[in-house]
């Protein structure tokens, strides 16, 4: 399977430049791109093929006074930005089709120099290297110091070189890997409840008490968010000060990240097969509950757990939302009514004493494992696990009532 190994980089001032250069060439050819298709389509004339954009967008604009700056950058960065804006395109009509699943994808926007976000990326046809010295090399911008904190695996087919709002520079690697990354099989098997005052309930008993990363740091962002907010805009001052903000953010999610990353691994390591429940995240963050849904990070969490189960041969299963996993008895199987969320034990008709979270656990383990032995196949199997910005739900299927009823109060 493929898999992305980031690590940070730390420019000069001459290198910072180059990037900046090659940042804002790719978002001007991806732009004129558009522009042309976007012409093409308002004037009734034929779509423009991928190669002919190319030859226009490219190739002759370099040849005019207008766009002769395109040469200073490797035509690598610039071919990959056509690419990206062609993929933009298939998936918008694959959208409108109906041959892509999820929500409706709408066409294309322009890219801006004021997006928070800037990246470039190298084919290996770029011919960028890794040194012996550990520097990456790339085409016109010379040799990057790299803070390698492990080894590739093996040699990457591309590298993408990202600046994100906080002025961070990292370099994310497209590796291949093998299947010598298999775990020993191992006799246990769990299932996961999700929620908010425990981040997940295990089917054993076991509870992991939730972070609450965004929350812990809200005083500090509150701070910097009111100097923000007095500082004048467009001057010098305002843009330090957004750059602050934005640190302490990237600082959160990192923290988050990481605690996600370590926790996940141990329980793929020590389960043979992990079964979740399909909440609707999407739905759940339009709630008066959105800010600790978001700061929980499920979707992220859970995506974790399908990719390391798929690298390290486990089985992974998601059970459907709208499974009565709360109210179901776990002993008798009888389905009791709608509870509170205030409601944290309950007690069924058969005499069994149920806490609520560990209730729901049992019986999405159960689920999961009668769904995957009926099938012979993982729970709603993936072949490769969906990046995170394509992993989404549609916006107008309704959210389960299970899907509300799994949250634990704040």
């Amino acid at each position: 399977m493929q898999l992305r190994y980031n690590f940070r980089i730390t420019p000069d001032a001459a290198q910072r430049t180059a990037l900046a250069q090659a940042f804002g060439c790719a978002r001007v050819v991806f732009n004129d791109g558009l522009r042309l298709r976007q012409q093409a389509r308002e004037a009734g004339e034929k779509y423009v093929s991928d190669g002919d954009l190319s030859k226009m967008v490219i190739t002759r604009a370099k040849a005019t006074p207008e766009r002769a700056w395109l040469g200073e950058v490797s035509s690598a960065v610039l071919q990959q930005a056509l690419a990206d804006l062609n993929v933009a395109y298939r998936n918008f009509f694959a959208s409108v089709t109906g041959k892509r699943k999820g929500r409706k994808i709408a066409t294309p926007r322009f890219r801006s120099r004021k997006d928070n976000r800037q990246a470039i990326r190298f084919a290996r046809n770029a011919r960028f290297k890794v040194l012996d010295n550990g520097r990456l090399r790339l085409p016109k911008i010379g040799d990057l110091p790299v803070r390698w904190s492990r080894t590739l695996p093996s040699d990457p087919s591309s590298v993408t070189i990202i600046k994100d709002a906080a002025g961070r520079y990292f370099a994310s690697f497209v590796v291949q890997t093998g299947g010598d990354e298999v775990l020993p099989p191992v006799d246990s098997e769990v299932g996961i409840d999700l929620g908010l005052t425990h981040f997940a309930v295990m089917s054993d008993g076991t509870k992991v008490t939730a972070p609450k990363f965004l929350r812990r740091a809200a005083r500090k962002l509150k701070r910097l968010q009111q100097a923000l907010s007095r500082k004048q805009k467009g001057s010098n001052r305002r843009k330090k000060a957004v750059v602050q903000v934005a640190r302490a953010h990237a600082r959160v999610a990192d923290t988050r990240r990481d605690w996600q990353h370590k926790l996940s691994t141990a329980i793929i390591r020590d389960n043979q097969a992990v079964y979740v429940e399909d909440l609707c995240v999407l739905g759940l963050g339009r709630t008066r509950l959105a800010k600790s849904v978001h700061d929980a990070g499920w979707a992220a969490f859970t995506g974790m757990l399908e990719y390391k189960a798929t690298r390290y041969g486990r089985t992974f299963g998601r059970v459907d939302r709208f499974f009565p996993s709360t109210r179901m008895c776990s002993d008798c199987g009888r389905i009791n009514d709608k509870m509170a969320l205030n409601v944290r034990e309950w007690d069924c008709l058969c005499g069994r004493h149920h806490d609520r979270d560990v209730n729901a656990a049992i019986n999405i383990k159960a689920a999961g494992q009668a769904d995957f032995n009926d099938r012979g196949a993982q729970v709603r199997p993936g072949l490769v696990p969906a990046p995170r910005s394509e992993a989404v739900t549609h916006p107008d299927v309704a959210c389960s009532t299970r899907s509300v009823e799994g949250l634990s109060v704040l």
